[in-house]
């Protein structure tokens, strides 16, 4: 299953926790620019996107939020904390 987190300026051991949560491929972007929220588009293979509210630029939030919704893809927004993206991911039925 892949995964795209948008925000945060690094994952650091977050990314190896939600690995162990089943996730395979992760796809990280940190959404401080302003210039990626003129080229960003989310990847094809995507089925879940985490938002981390703490680090992003809020046109680029808006602009994920609105192509993830087009595209019935599953969207959740956290704080970057493992309490709080634990709590978001850790209910997804994994699709095989």
């Amino acid at each position: 299953m892949l995964l795209v987190i948008v925000g945060g300026d690094s994952l650091g051991k977050i990314e190896h926790k939600i690995k162990e949560l089943g996730f395979e491929q992760i796809v990280h972007l940190s959404g401080r620019k302003k210039s990626m929220c003129r080229k960003f588009q989310l990847p094809r293979a995507v089925e879940v996107v985490l938002v981390l509210t703490d680090y992003i630029n809020h046109s680029l939030m808006q602009k994920v939020k609105d192509e993830a919704r087009s595209r019935n893809i599953k969207l959740f927004f956290a704080k970057r904390s493992w309490s709080s993206i634990h709590q978001k991911l850790a209910g997804i039925e994994k699709i095989s």
